[in-house]
Formats: structure tokens, sequence, C-alpha cells
């Protein structure tokens, strides 16, 4: 079994201070002989099965398991190797994720990166045990005191890594630690996997629910086709209305506009005036997010036209694909706020339709309808002005449209519920494996056996063999601030 392992920050098992068990003993990984093998760069990866896995950042979870669901190949002569039983250690990546670890389980070697690091115990000292405790350093905030910051990531040097010191059980204690923590993280993980299964049900049940919604079909219903033909658009197959509904296009029930291109030339024009400006990013997944609103210089007759309104449905042109018709309903959240070129406002031409309902339908049926009619390139999507008119919007009697608003919005809440009950279920069990570790490697979680050998005399048995001294240790530094949005490196 592969070990998942997180905690949150807090009193690492290496930190010196604290009583031990007896028969424990603290030690460096250099006092303790661990081989350090540090991997090699290759810019030539392909995910064709071409040559042999080659191991990177991202291979090692956040969770202290390996990951080959994304995995890279590498043609490679040389015999560097992962092997089963081997514990791979995360030497360069971002401060904040510097020093994951995990214990490889697989039977088919690997090559790895030179952001990994390849170690192997003596005899005598268990490898899930060592690998259970890096990464349980690194959960508690270790390795931020001592890795060297570069120029957008950061690293752990080989000689830090043999001074950093572990708690050494006797050898019979490591492996029923190892296999108690195995036991235990089997079951959170089994309730991690639940509640990762429900919060996924939410979020695809309250697209269900507005998709469906938005068309009058939660309940069953009467229903009869209503196709609608356009040159150069793919409508798919509309979905049945119920009797009494209608399709019509977008332009017809709306007055629907472009926004703002920004002038870096005439931003300081006196005869200009700054207002605050809506981008791509600030329109979500079914939601307006307001903390990153930005200014622009615009003529004062542009500002006047491009004013939003309460009631406005805002729709993402373009960004990448998952935002791509993305929308929701403007409610005067900030006065005299207008909106960029990327953004379409749709303001509802007599109160045809209920903009929320109008919102709802964009993000569900209308984000697939955008993606089929607009256009596609590298990590970027976009739809013209012309098409985005086109698209097919379900009308509703006007006299059910609020109560339909209702009715979806009361499912929405109870939808809200079972999405915050799921995300505590996920907080807790990350609480649940900071508890278990921290007894782990305090010595609570197993009782101890005095009949086991000291840990003592498998130090004296490693000096022997290996001749192995303590490196000096390293002054603890503090830990520098993470900025924000930092990814895994990419080899």
């Amino acid at each position: 079994m592969t070990l998942g392992l997180s905690a949150t920050a807090g009193d690492g098992p290496g930190e010196g201070s604290g009583e031990l068990p007896a028969g424990w003993a603290r030690a460096t990984l250099g006092e303790l002989a661990v081989e350090v093998q540090p991997g090699f760069a290759s810019g030539k990866h392909n995910r064709d099965g071409d040559g042999i896995v080659h191991l990177r950042p991202m291979n090692i979870t956040r969770n202290g398991a390996i990951d080959l669901s994304d995995a890279r190949y590498v043609m490679d002569e040389t015999d560097r190797r992962v092997e089963y039983g081997d514990v791979v250690f995360n030497n360069t990546n971002s401060p904040a994720l510097v020093g994951k670890t995990a214990w490889f389980g697989s039977i088919e070697p690997a090559a790895y990166s030179n952001h990994m690091t390849r170690l192997r115990a003596p005899e005598g000292f268990d490898n899930k045990f060592l690998a259970v405790q890096l990464h349980w350093l690194w959960a508690s905030g270790y390795f931020k005191t001592v890795l060297n910051n570069h120029v957008n990531q950061a690293s752990v040097a080989r000689k830090v890594l043999l001074a950093t010191e572990i708690v050494v059980p006797p050898h019979p204690e490591q492996l029923r630690i190892v296999a108690e923590v195995e036991q235990q993280i089997s079951r959170i993980e089994a309730g991690e996997t639940s509640a990762s299964t429900a919060l996924s049900s939410a979020a695809a049940l309250a697209e269900q629910v507005t998709g469906l919604g938005s068309r009058g079909c939660l309940e069953e219903i009467e229903l009869f086709p209503a196709p609608l033909q356009k040159a150069d658009i793919d409508d798919g197959p509309l979905p049945d209305l119920p009797a009494g509904w209608k399709w019509a296009r977008l332009g017809q029930v709306a007055s629907v506009t472009g926004g703002v291109t920004k002038d870096s030339k005439r931003q300081g024009d006196p005869d200009y005036m700054e207002v605050p400006y809506l981008r791509v990013a600030n329109v979500q997944r079914g939601e307006i997010v307001l903390d990153k609103v930005t200014t622009i210089r615009v003529p004062p007759e542009k500002a006047e036209a491009l004013r939003l309104e309460r009631g406005d449905v805002l729709l993402n042109e373009g960004g990448d694909r998952d935002k791509l018709g993305r929308g929701w309903v403007w409610d005067g959240q900030i006065d005299n706020c207008i909106h960029q070129n990327h953004v379409f406002r749709a303001r509802v031409i007599d109160a045809e339709i209920h903009p929320k309902l109008l919102a709802w339908h964009a993000n569900g049926f209308g984000k697939s309808w955008c993606d089929r009619n607009g256009t596609q390139s590298v990590n970027l999507a976009s739809i013209s002005l012309r098409k985005i008119k086109l698209l097919p919007v379900p009308i509703a009697p006007r006299e059910i449209q609020e109560e339909l608003v209702k009715t979806i919005e009361l499912h929405l809440e109870g939808v809200a519920i079972a999405r915050a009950m799921a995300e505590d279920a996920l907080t807790r069990a990350q609480d649940l494996r900071a508890s278990l570790l921290h007894t782990a490697f305090t010595g609570a979680l197993v009782p101890q056996d005095p009949a086991d050998e000291p840990a003592s005399a498998l130090l004296d048995r490693i000096r022997a063999v290996h001749g192995a001294k303590a490196p000096r240790k390293r002054a603890a530094r503090k830990p520098r601030p993470t900025p924000p949005g930092q990814e895994e490196l990419p080899s």
C-alpha cells in the first residue's frame, strides 16, 4: 500500500524537544548512513510510453503518495533508478512544496528528475518509516526553515538533508508504527473519498438543478420539441421544453454588447474618467468574484454607455476554455462599473426572461453551446458577439418565472448545505492525519516492547559498518512567505 500523508504546521519529530520513549534515539540522516542520490534532468518527455517512467515533483502528492496518473517517459541508458522500497524526496520546487516525500512501491523501476532525490536507509532502518517521517517534517513546515531560495523556486541541499534529524525507534517498533499508520490512513482515505465524491456530486447537482430548472424540467411535465435553424451555428439537440415554453435567440430577448478595450496610450488623457471595470477573472462559474477589481480610464460617453445596471447578465467572451460562456447576474455591487471587451453584457428586454434563469442557462446548456460554436486555440477560447446573440434561450411564461427562481434557489440551498458538510469532513480528515502522525512520532501510537533492541544499538552498528559521523548542523532560518499561486515545477 502507498502511504498518503498530510498534516498542518506544528512540532515536527526532529526538532529535538520533548522526552523520547525508552529505547528511542534521535539521529541525522548522515548519522544513519542514509544513501542520498540526486536524479538527472531531461528535457525530452513523452506521454506515449516510450522509454521509462521519469518521476517529477508533481508525481508526489501533498499527501505523500506516488501519483503516476500523468506519467512522463524518457529515453535513458543510465542505471540511475528508483526501485521498489526506495524513498523519493522532492529537493527542488516552490518554497511551499520542497520536501514532499513518498515511498516507492512499484515493482517497475523508474528514472527520476534532478528535482528529486533517492534515499535508501541502511539495514535495520525501515524505508517506509523514513518516508512517512520526512513527509511529516515537510507537512510540519521544517523544510521551509532550511531551504535555499532561488528565482521562482527553492531547494534543499544534499548536506542539509543529511543534517536533518529524525527520531529512531527500535526496528520492530518502526514496523508496528508503519502498519498502524497504514491501517488508520486507509480509513481516513475512505472517508476522504466519500467526502470528495459528495463534494463533486454537490457541484454536479448544482449545475443540474440550475440547468434543468432554467428549462422548467425539475419535474416530469408534458414535453414537446422546438428546434431552431440557423446557418453556420451548431445548436446540437435542443432539449425538450414544457408546454407553454418557447425557444428564442439571446439577441431577441436581450440587448447584448461587448465591453471596452484598454487604450494604454491615452490612459493619461485629462478628458478621460477613471472607473472600475470587470474582466474575465471576475466572472466565474456561477458567481461574480470581486476581490480583484481594477480601474480603467475611458471617455465619459463610453463610461456611460457601458455602465452596468442591476440585473445585467455578464457572459465571458474569452479566456481559458472552462470560462468561455460562463456568467452571472450583476447586482450593483460597485457603482459606475463597466466591463472589458472579453465580457459580454446581456440586458434583458421587456422582462422577457428572469436574469437568473438566463445566467443559469448560460452556465449549463450555454457553456456547451459556446464550446461548439466558439473558436478554440491552445489553452484559450473565444466567441464572437454575432454568435453569442444566436444562443438558444428557453423562455418560460412570465407568470411562473419568479416562482421557478424561488424553487431553484431552494434546491441550491440544500446543495450548499451538502457541500459545506463535505468540505468540513475533508478538513477533519486532514486534522486526523496530523493527530495520527504526531502520535506516531512521539511514541504514543503503538505500545513499546521492552524486549525490542534499543535504537542505540542500531546506531552503534551503523557507525561500526559505515563510519558515519554526524555532519555539522546548519542553523535553522525563519521561513519566508510563499508567494500565492506558485505551482509545481515542470521537471
